[in-house]
């Protein structure tokens, strides 16, 4: 009897350990700390190779490390163990995509259809699931014709979007204007996303192609005004005293 309450307590202390380990090591990943955080769930895999949750955060900072062929191998691990997971095939699927970015062009056609397997599979085992639609609206913009581009499958995943979430399809459908270099239709789009969300970043998205694209510096600025109406960021302030005094000058 001894014995036993002895073992039940060594194993609850240790499972105490180790959710607060696993607490600290969150804490730092969500501080953006991510080679103290690396230590600290590296640690907590080499106690226990099975705990999907440690290989999953160590999947991710990989990828905030831009070390995707390493992200690749934490992920492959998540869908070795459940291929059912719409989150793990995302990450795999998008790990494998940035992979092939900076891949030879021999290496990334081989690796298509891969991506596509599994951000398909994402999409499709979670019908409300953003990221992979936005992923997979963003691929078929890139990728040429003659390897399965296509505008129109952009286009049908952005649709998929705004019936899940406004904002992020018309994100999408500005991102594919501006792909398209329809300036217009961009401008449209964004502005669309402005009117839905209206965060720091539709701002910017708009902001940006007035500025950039269309050469209008002043559309740009009284952009970038509205946004500190509802934002308060620093860099923001930046950018709209930058702005004021380009447009000074060139008066």
């Amino acid at each position: 009897m001894k014995k036993t309450f002895i073992a039940l307590l060594f194993l609850m202390s240790t499972v105490a350990y180790g959710q607060s380990a696993f607490a600290k090591a969150e804490q730092l990943f969500k501080a953006e700390k991510f080679d103290k955080a690396q230590i600290a769930f590296t640690k907590l895999y080499e106690q226990d190779h099975s705990d999907l949750d440690v290989i999953e955060r160590l999947g991710d900072i990989a990828s905030h490390q831009n070390n995707f062929e390493k992200a690749m191998g934490y992920y492959k691990k998540l869908i070795d163990s459940n291929s059912k997971s719409a989150r793990y095939n995302f990450k795999y699927g998008g790990a494998m995509g940035l992979y092939a970015k900076s891949s030879s062009k021999l290496k990334a056609l081989g690796m298509l259809d891969d991506i596509k397997k599994h951000l398909k599979k994402a999409a499709e085992l979670d019908p409300k699931h953003i990221e992979s639609r936005h992923a997979l609206s963003q691929l078929y913009c890139e990728l040429p014709g003659i390897v399965g581009g296509s505008i129109s499958k952009s286009r049908s995943y952005a649709d998929q979007l705004i019936k899940i979430s406004p904002v992020d399809g018309h994100l999408a459908h500005g991102y594919i204007d501006e792909y398209e270099e329809e300036y217009d239709d961009a401008v449209v789009s964004y502005q669309k996303a402005v009117d839905t969300g209206g965060s720091l970043l539709t701002y910017r998205k708009l902001a940006s192609i007035y500025q950039h694209k269309l050469n209008d510096d002043k559309k740009a600025l009284e952009t970038l005004k509205k946004a500190s109406l509802k934002h308060i960021d620093t860099q923001l302030k930046a950018d709209i005293l930058s702005l004021e005094s380009k447009i000074e000058m060139n008066d």
